[in-house]
């Protein structure tokens, strides 16, 4: 029964609209709590929480085979989502198909852009606040160190990361389609976190022209304008001023939109001839679904890039499948190193006067 005592249980880009995934995402005060809920579950010995915008995930380790069911309960709770929705979309391993898959994301094969780079920080970020917080143990702290190994050695043995395959150069590219060359094109950022900035620095690498930074915090925006040579503006000026740009990348972490559809037809009003672009890499989104039907104005959420990296996927999957080797055998040996380790199952206790099953 030791198969069932680690599991990861979450939602991913794989089976979960994106309108759900809104739903689902943890802010850092909603996943601070969470995890103090998670803490108290009783039979789960270690967890660690992975929040992105692409999947929510909960690693554990546990005592009994239902404290997964409570880590769902709890979840789906706090994010006022009925359990039986959160059924239809979830992902639910256990044993070894539950270390394999872990290994797959942290290396970027399971990801809505395969062979990104990115996901290996926000593994690595979310397995030392889960070891900070007093999280894990023996076991998920030698599951993740040996996920990292694997995850270098398939980067570094495989080409799986060649290419325009993040987010920031797919988002780039559809906009050197648009405009052509971006040297006169003006760009806005709403938002100035690390997606935000690695895709600035996309921009400003294709020699993109003049670039605005705005944030919730005009600290921040300062402080990003200056390094990226761009210049800063209040957040609170964003749609007024939505006329003056070309192209508005949008990231913040604002728990609703933050451009209005009625914002962007008013700017469409000001510049009919030339395109407005927005590429919304929030989530929840940050751009009212309804501008993607204004005349002349482009939109482009986190789903939409990735259908558009997924057309020019073909050229990496034989790598792809040289990466689903090296981890699948990686995942088969750790397996054996962490088995031992694992607690004994114990059954949850009988529930009243249930007749034992006849099927064997």
């Amino acid at each position: 029964m030791s198969q069932e005592t680690f599991f990861v249980l979450g939602a991913t880009h794989h089976t979960t609209p994106l309108s759900v995934r809104e739903r689902l995402s943890l802010d850092a005060d909603a996943a601070a709590r969470l995890a103090t809920r998670l803490a108290h579950i009783s039979g789960l010995r270690e967890f660690t929480l992975l929040n992105t915008c692409n999947r929510v995930e909960f690693y554990g380790v546990a005592a009994d085979p239902s404290a997964a069911t409570h880590v769902q309960s709890a979840f789906c709770t706090q994010q006022n989502v009925d359990p039986a929705e959160f059924e239809r979309f979830r992902l639910h391993l256990r044993g070894p198909a539950a270390l394999h898959h872990l290994l797959e994301v942290a290396a970027g094969v399971d990801s809505q852009m395969v062979g990104e780079t990115e996901i290996f920080g926000q593994v690595k970020d979310a397995y030392a606040h889960a070891q900070s917080s007093g999280h894990t143990g023996p076991v998920l702290n030698r599951v993740f160190q040996k996920t990292f190994q694997a995850a270098k050695h398939v980067r570094s043995s495989t080409a799986i990361t060649e290419g325009h395959v993040s987010v920031a150069n797919v988002a780039v590219d559809l906009a050197h389609t648009i405009f052509g060359d971006l040297a006169s094109t003006r760009i806005l950022l709403l938002g100035a976190g690390d997606i935000g900035e690695k895709t600035a620095k996309a921009f400003r690498s294709r020699e993109a022209g003049s670039l605005t930074v705005a944030s919730r915090r005009l600290e921040r925006a300062m402080e990003l304008a200056t390094a990226l040579g761009a210049s800063a503006m209040p957040f609170e000026q964003r749609e007024a001023r939505l006329a003056e740009f070309d192209v508005v990348v949008c990231s913040t972490s604002a728990p609703g939109t933050v451009v209005s559809r009625d914002a962007a037809k008013a700017a469409m009003h000001k510049r009919p001839s030339r395109p407005l672009f927005f590429i919304d890499l929030a989530l929840p989104r940050d751009v009212d679904a309804g501008v993607a039907n204004l005349q002349n104005v482009f939109l482009y959420n986190l789903d939409d890039l990735a259908k558009i990296a997924d057309e020019n996927r073909a050229a990496r999957e034989a790598e792809l499948a040289k990466c689903r080797t090296l981890l699948a055998e990686r995942a088969e040996a750790l397996w054996k190193q962490i088995e031992p380790r694992l607690p004994a199952s114990v059954p949850p206790p009988p529930q009243g006067d249930a007749v034992p099953s006849s099927h064997g």
